[in-house]
């Protein structure tokens, strides 16, 4: 609704009595609100107006606007909240979740497809037709959307999780939140259960689950402070047990950042998992080394810029992941060899699998080389680069008709041009032949070599053409977009790869000239080193004082020529050592 610009039609303050009327109004709508929500949401002696619009499909929508930022908006006289007051209170609205990439699409008007919609293990909040619900991100309370839903869920279940779900309404990113301070995206973790350490009247340590609020480190200190007073009554073990308090105090302390940080590991983990499963493992890859899976399938689903790294989830090891992953009836593992475990099945239609949508892939976005714009970050796009051909003193009787002087630059159709309506003006076309050019004088002393002189009296178009631009002296122009060209004499040095064999006969992929085509190396180098999951430096070109090359282990050159053909668009002509990949085939 609101992916468009709407227009503004009034803005007027709300007086007491409309104001009272309103959080009334609210209060109805969405009854989980308690008085003091109410008040946070819309203060009394703060600013609060109305503000009627037009939606770019001419619908009527009174927005409520506090402090700049619209907290409810009226359609049809139903009040919806905004993404503004979701991020307060997360919890007004059932929610759905999706993935990252789906959230663009919904921003630019689309509706959320079930197939988007990510089925947790513990199943979906019950909602019926016509609810309205919010919209998360994986690994992120806070929500990004407003939508009504088209169907109850179980018979979102009952369709596959197949067709339209939700009609979205209004998302983080639109129109409707560009109107307000536009806040980024909060993080709210996502309550999850925890144990903590409780003893029994018998001394004994048991488990108990506590929900997420005992997660915040002022709480759980609360909760091990209660459990030091029911403990001072056991004269004998008190000071034991207050050595063993203050130990958990100080783990939980330092518990907290870890488990945001394995929370968001595992999302990533999740992330790639599944998206190995739906797009790059076939069943003809059946039965698969976990190893294998990992490195060649897991690893390259991973987001550019970041890494999958087992160790920091809670998961710790390959082998457990999967364990659980075959728990939940996902795939299933089977020592096939000893010692060497494979994955034998996927059930590529479990709920998980089929919920899952591929990230779309990110647009490149590096560091444009400072030699080429002077600093500044941009996202890159390849430069235009075009031969220039400039008029020498032997060439110049051939292009002074044409009003050019020594040491101008011409490109390619412009030589061609001058050069034909130079023939048709002399009459020099071959009347037998139109194919070929007789040779004047001029022509004779700019294209031809003295040896031949005496023997050539015509010459083909294409050789005549050739032969000139091979006398010009060459340069290049490289332009990228928003900036001034830059011209530079002689042709264009390619983006040369090789391959170095080192000590214990070690190999090494080695990246020049990067610079000259915008690319920073050091970004190129992490872009690099996170596809193969090898380790990748930058050195100085020797002999060079502002190059740099960069060398990553391995014979890479069919990730590279991968990375900058299809991810950068640099044309094959500028890119040598292509031909060097290492072939699939073993010998």
């Amino acid at each position: 609704m609101f992916a468009k610009n709407f227009r503004v039609k009034s803005n007027t303050a709300i007086k007491g009595s409309d104001r009272r009327k309103l959080r009334a109004d609210i209060s109805s709508a969405f009854p989980f609100l308690t008085t003091e929500n109410l008040s946070e949401l819309m203060p009394s002696k703060e600013e609060l107006s109305i503000v009627k619009v037009f939606a770019h499909k001419g619908d009527a929508v009174t927005l409520y606007v506090h402090n700049r930022n619209p907290v409810m908006f009226e359609l049809e006289k139903n009040l919806y909240p905004t993404v503004y007051a979701l991020w307060k209170y997360p919890d007004l609205l059932p929610a759905f979740t999706t993935w990252p990439p789906v959230l663009e699409k919904m921003a630019g008007g689309a509706d959320l497809m079930l197939p988007g919609v990510v089925v947790p293990s513990f199943g979906l909040p019950e909602i019926q037709q016509g609810s309205l619900c919010a919209i998360t991100l994986v690994g992120n309370r806070a929500p990004v959307a407003v939508g009504v839903a088209t169907m109850s869920s179980k018979e979102m279940l009952a369709s596959g999780m197949k067709g339209k779900g939700f009609n979205i309404l209004h998302t983080f990113g639109d129109q409707l939140w560009a109107y307000g301070d536009k806040s980024c995206l909060p993080n709210i973790p996502i309550p999850e259960v925890s144990l903590t350490v409780v003893e029994e009247g018998d001394g004994q340590a048991v488990s108990q689950e506590v929900s997420s609020e005992a997660q915040d480190p002022q709480a759980q200190l609360e909760n091990l402070n209660l459990m030091e007073e029911e403990t001072t009554h056991k004269e004998e073990d008190s000071e034991k047990h207050c050595e063993g308090v203050d130990e958990q105090i100080k783990e939980t302390e330092n518990l907290v950042p870890l488990q945001k940080s394995s929370q968001a590991m595992d999302s990533l983990l999740h992330q790639c998992f599944f998206h190995a499963l739906k797009h790059k493992v076939k069943k003809s890859d059946l039965p698969l080394l976990t190893s294998t899976f990992l490195r060649n399938y897991l690893f390259a689903c991973c987001p550019e810029g970041q890494q999958v790294d087992i160790k920091k989830s809670s998961y710790k090891k390959l082998t457990k992941f999967l364990q659980t992953m075959q728990q939940r009836k996902v795939l299933q593992v089977k020592e096939l060899n000893k010692g060497v475990e494979s994955i034998v099945e996927i059930d590529w239609k479990h709920p998980d699998v089929r919920s899952f949508v591929a990230p779309e892939p990110v647009p490149v976005d590096l560091v444009v080389s400072g030699s080429i714009d002077g600093g500044g970050e941009s996202p890159y796009q390849p430069p235009e680069i075009i031969t220039l051909y400039g008029i020498s003193s032997k060439m110049l009787p051939l292009f002074q008709e044409a009003g050019h002087r020594k040491g101008d630059l011409l490109t390619h159709s412009d030589v061609r041009s001058i050069i034909i309506t130079y023939v048709k003006n002399n009459e020099l076309v071959d009347s037998n032949n139109k194919n070929f050019v007789n040779i004047n004088p001029v022509l004779c002393d700019c294209l031809l070599e003295k040896s031949e002189q005496n023997d050539f009296f015509s010459l083909k178009w294409d050789d005549l053409l050739l032969r000139c631009l091979e006398k010009m002296q060459h340069s290049h122009q490289v332009t990228f977009p928003g900036r001034p060209p830059i011209i530079r004499k002689g042709n264009i040095d390619p983006i040369d790869i090789s391959v170095v064999q080192r000590a214990s006969n070690k190999k090494v992929t080695m990246i020049k000239n990067l610079e000259l085509y915008g690319l920073d190396p050091s970004s190129v180098g992490s872009m690099l080193q996170q596809r193969v999951q090898a380790s990748s430096t930058c050195t100085a070109i020797p002999g060079s004082k502002d190059r740099v090359q960069v060398q990553i282990q391995g014979n890479q050159v069919s990730q590279v020529g991968k990375l900058l053909l299809e991810e950068f668009k640099i044309p094959r002509k500028y890119i040598s050592g292509l031909d060097l990949a290492k072939s699939g085939k073993k010998k």
